[in-house]
């Protein structure tokens, strides 16, 4: 809580059997975002669930709120996760799920992540993208992300309304939503 952070890497990393996390009031950047991940790794890997994270605000960053994991067999998961009241001003990567994680896309295990997401809401969400692709959800082909909620997001690029990206997704948005949804119930 109460915290200014800038990195070269995840400003907070959130790993495997975390659970019952509360992170707020923090600046962040430089650095890469707020990342739950990266998971997967292991075969027998324990999950992340209930964590809130709120009253953030990002600042050039490569990342916003993020989940990562490995494209490998898992039985690990993600959820229950709250992300709240954050403020983006020219990041990357604004919202961003990554179920095809590969840093420097080097040695990449190109299998299909075992990492089962649901319950993530992105709530009160409002910035500046750097790109067009302002909320991504790349998910699992095998175990799809679902129940994804989106809740009074407003993400531009240029002032310009910013694109969504989504690959196995599903979930539902209420209250405004920009860029327009992706996600399919």
């Amino acid at each position: 809580m109460n915290s200014k952070i800038g990195t070269g890497d995840d400003c907070v990393s959130i790993g495997p059997s975390t659970s019952n996390l509360w992170i707020e009031n923090v600046s962040c950047g430089p650095g890469h975002g707020i990342s739950i991940g990266s998971l997967g790794w292991d075969l027998q890997e324990p999950g992340v669930q209930n964590v809130t994270v709120k009253t953030v605000t990002f600042t050039g960053t490569q990342n916003g709120v993020r989940v990562k994991t490995w494209a490998r067999p898992s039985n690990g998961f993600v959820k229950y996760v709250l992300f709240q009241d954050v403020v983006m001003v020219n990041v990357e990567n604004p919202i961003i799920i990554d179920q095809n994680y590969c840093p420097d896309d080097h040695k990449c295990p190109d299998q299909v992540s075992g990492v089962k997401i649901s319950d993530i809401t992105y709530q009160d969400i409002h910035g500046s993208s750097s790109t067009e692709i302002a909320m991504k959800f790349d998910c699992s082909k095998q175990y799809p992300c679902n129940d994804v909620t989106l809740e009074d997001v407003n993400l531009t690029c240029n002032n310009k309304p910013a694109q969504s990206s989504c690959i196995n997704a599903d979930g539902k948005s209420s209250s405004f939503v920009q860029p327009n949804s992706c996600l399919y119930n």
